[in-house]
């Protein structure tokens, strides 16, 4: 059944839910329950699971302390929504066992996104997608979220041909360790210390590199076309999120010496001839989900240390390119464990409960 956004939001207000965190502990876990609390998400019951590892600390949720559990497939016995974000061999093992046990699951990992049975969903961009769920739903990569909240709208009123686009990635999207790590090799170097790496850019590739100070032009493992994971991630992702497989994408993924908020160059081309860049920046201005900074004169345009903490993605830099007609640039920042990973999971959360698909 179909709901009215009405009936939607009385059922958001009436009803509570059996919410399951998988990855309570970790970096995007840990802002999942923050958000939940920010969003007075309507809770009846909050289980917190994790690896055996973490199993036995406690994390406060709204005065209350809650015991965080090893994951396993009974854990999901009268769960009613699971945001699972724990990497993908656990959401391959358990994300189906939760649906067998009636829960909804929302996946923050790369397991289930390409599955053609499994919608990608970013709500701004493709809500309606959740009508197909199958029990699972899966949470698109940080990068891409924002980049293609910014081209949606763009992408409606004017088509969209080409998009090419480089991302400045925060190191806290590798994960708490990770960014321990940025600040350790920082003190390091300022002391005149060796820097010690042994996380990035891929904790089990053959070689780690320094990252303060540092730009690393790989996220993830390389592919044998020369692109690596993170990028054909962006790439296929944005296709499947907007039901374009034909779009022509090309991303270059770099980690930065950032904790947080990613930061993307992104080079677009419109089909309509004749855009001014004024038309891109009243379009974007109004959007859902963006934030417009965009005043070269007064040195306003986004940036990480802004972004870090909202929900929003900011968009700047707005400019018509010199030599192609119809070809744009825009700079675009998000706090990636919010709007790349907790904010976006929670959101679609609440999209199921408002479009009547988390029936009670």
């Amino acid at each position: 059944m179909k709901w009215s956004r009405l009936e939607g939001e009385k059922q958001m207000a009436n009803n509570r839910y059996h919410v399951a965190v998988v990855g309570a502990t970790g970096a995007v876990g840990e802002q999942m329950i923050k958000t939940l609390i920010e969003r007075d998400f309507p809770i009846s019951k909050l289980t917190l699971l994790s690896s055996a590892r973490s199993a036995g600390k406690t994390v406060q949720f709204k005065g209350e302390t809650i015991t965080v559990h090893e994951a396993k497939p009974e854990s999901f016995e009268g769960v009613d929504i699971a945001l699972f974000s724990a990497g993908g061999s656990v959401s391959k093992q358990l994300a189906p066992e939760a649906v067998k046990r009636g829960a909804i699951v929302v996946d923050n990992t790369s397991a289930f996104r390409m599955d053609p049975d499994v919608p990608l969903v970013v709500p701004e961009v493709n809500e309606e997608d959740l009508q197909k769920h199958q029990g699972i739903i899966a949470n698109p990569n940080c990068s891409t979220i924002q980049m293609v909240v910014a081209l949606e709208p763009i992408r409606q009123k004017f088509g969209l041909n080409r998009v090419i686009v480089s991302t400045y990635q925060a190191v806290s999207g590798a994960g708490n360790q990770a960014v321990q790590e940025l600040y350790s090799q920082t003190k390091d170097v300022l002391d005149n210390k060796e820097a010690q790496a042994k996380i990035l850019p891929v904790k089990n590739d053959k070689k780690h590199y320094q990252i303060a100070f540092n730009a690393i032009p790989q996220i993830d493992v390389f592919q044998d076309n020369g692109f690596t994971f993170e990028e054909m991630k962006m790439i296929n992702e944005t296709k499947k999120i907007m039901h374009m497989p034909e779009l022509k994408v090309a991303a270059t993924c770099v980690r930065i010496p950032v904790a947080s908020g990613h930061s993307e160059s992104v080079y677009f081309e419109v089909e309509t001839d004749h855009v001014s860049t004024l038309e891109i920046r009243n379009l974007l201005s109004t959007a859902p989900g963006i934030v417009l900074e965009d005043n070269p004169s007064e040195q306003i345009y986004p940036l990480a240390t802004n972004a870090v903490g909202q929900r929003d993605v900011f968009v700047g830099r707005i400019r018509k390119d010199l030599d192609e007609k119809n070809g744009f640039h825009m700079w675009v920042v998000s706090d990636n464990l919010l709007k790349g990973a907790a904010w976006n999971s929670v959101q679609i959360a609440e999209s199921l409960i408002r479009l009547g698909l988390l029936n009670k």
